[in-house]
């Protein structure tokens, strides 16, 4: 009796350890997500919002659950190290992730100079990237195959201003071939490509192009192209510097008292341009990858409302656009890892290209180049301290105001 009894007890035992290990198996499963951000230097302010974005869906998809692969539920983590916003580093410290620490799978950089610098070293071991900010088309001209970029690309940014400030050019007294645009680009690839993008569109309404100005890295001084603004008068004033340059727009265009019906520009959110100007930020078109308002879902987010109050919640600020497709590259991933149902980045990357998915930030579908050809671009206007989406007309939450009243109507 006693002999059985040790039998079974050692059985049990036994069972026990097989479960154990089974258990440790599951937990042990991790799979690191390689990234490169810009903690420092001039990206720093997106930095951050690109690895909050990060952040933030890692938490919740392990939270959820994890991620299923092959019978295995594994967690997600991140691998950081900071370029400290220079392309040279950001190539460098790639080259480490995947040789060194062994990274399969990267995340993007902040910026389309700095995912350019990452792309080939991705693309040379064979490593898929799934990146969400960087924007310049010439990115999917060179026959990548493991990048891939859930955003829209740069030159759509502000295509749908120059289509706005067209449909309302008879409130300014003029046919859309009458009227003038004055460009403040700073000469960095998003931002030319943007120019490419606008310059195109000008071009298709017979919009004349008066100031065409090319403004240097670290734009903190527009203050020579207002002055040329003030004299030549166009309609229409587009501006591209990141974050710094729209900061620098907004306070500049005040403090010179520079009047311009339509003033369009990138990096508002980012730059916090309510925040920091209040009512002198007033009436400014802001280019937007995506919007809180929006009508997408999906089933770890919710609503894009829904990411937008758990963002805040967490980090303490409304979430920028940066973040919002930050964290939509994890979810991108984590679906791509359950259907190629192992960690090849081979397979990885072949159920990449195969992408057709709802997130809360959008639809996410991949061309033969990698970019993201199923979600729209909107303009923001910012309207009584608030950022309303006003184009397109299918999103729009009210009209846009164009003119902008003058400086001197203002109260």
């Amino acid at each position: 009796m006693l002999h059985r009894r040790q039998i079974l007890m050692a059985s049990v035992a036994a069972a026990a350890l097989l479960l154990a290990g089974a258990t440790a198996q599951a937990e042990d499963c991790t799979i690191t997500l390689g990234a490169a951000v810009s903690l420092t230097g001039k990206y720093s302010t997106n930095g951050k919002h690109t690895k909050n974005g990060y952040d933030l869906a890692i938490k919740v998809i392990n939270d959820k659950g994890g991620v299923k692969v092959g019978g295995k539920t594994c967690k997600l983590a991140v691998k950081y190290y900071d370029d400290e916003s220079t392309p040279a580093r950001g190539a460098a410290l790639a080259e480490r992730l995947i040789q060194q620490d062994g990274v399969k799978f990267m995340l993007g950089p902040y910026s389309s100079g700095l995912t350019k610098a990452i792309a080939p070293i991705t693309e040379k071991f064979k490593v898929p990237m799934v990146e969400a900010n960087g924007a310049s088309r010439s990115l999917f001209t060179k026959g990548y195959k493991y990048l891939f970029a859930v955003l829209s690309t740069s030159e759509q940014y502000l295509q749908s201003a120059i289509a706005l400030a067209a449909e309302n050019a008879d409130k300014m007294g003029k046919k859309p071939n009458q009227m003038t645009v004055a460009l403040a680009i700073e000469n960095d690839p998003f931002s030319q490509d943007i120019r490419a993008g606008v310059m195109d569109d000008a071009k298709k309404y017979g919009m004349k192009i008066v100031i065409d100005d090319k403004l240097p890295k670290e734009l903190n001084d527009m203050s020579t192209t207002l002055t040329k603004v003030k004299a030549l008068k166009p309609d229409i004033l587009i501006v591209s510097g990141h974050a710094k340059g729209a900061a620098t727009a907004v306070r500049q265009i005040a403090e010179m008292r520079v009047d311009v019906p339509v003033v369009a520009m990138t990096h508002c959110d980012s730059a916090k341009i309510i925040k920091k100007f209040g009512d002198k930020a007033e009436y400014t078109l802001c280019a937007s990858q995506w919007a809180p308002t929006l009508k997408y879902a999906d089933d770890y987010f919710g609503s894009a409302a829904d990411f937008a109050k758990l963002f805040e919640k967490t980090y303490g600020y409304a979430p920028p656009y940066q973040a919002a497709e930050s964290a939509a590259a994890v979810l991108v991933y984590k679906a791509a890892f359950e259907r190629a149902g192992a960690l090849d980045p081979a397979r990885v990357r072949d159920a990449l290209a195969a992408t057709d998915m709802m997130t809360f930030y959008g639809r996410v579908k991949f061309d033969e180049t990698g970019k993201n050809v199923a979600k729209p671009m909107v303009l923001y206007q910012v309207l009584k301290g608030k950022y309303v989406v006003v184009a397109p007309s299918k999103w729009a939450e009210a009209k846009a105001v164009i003119p902008r009243p003058k400086w001197s109507e203002r109260k």
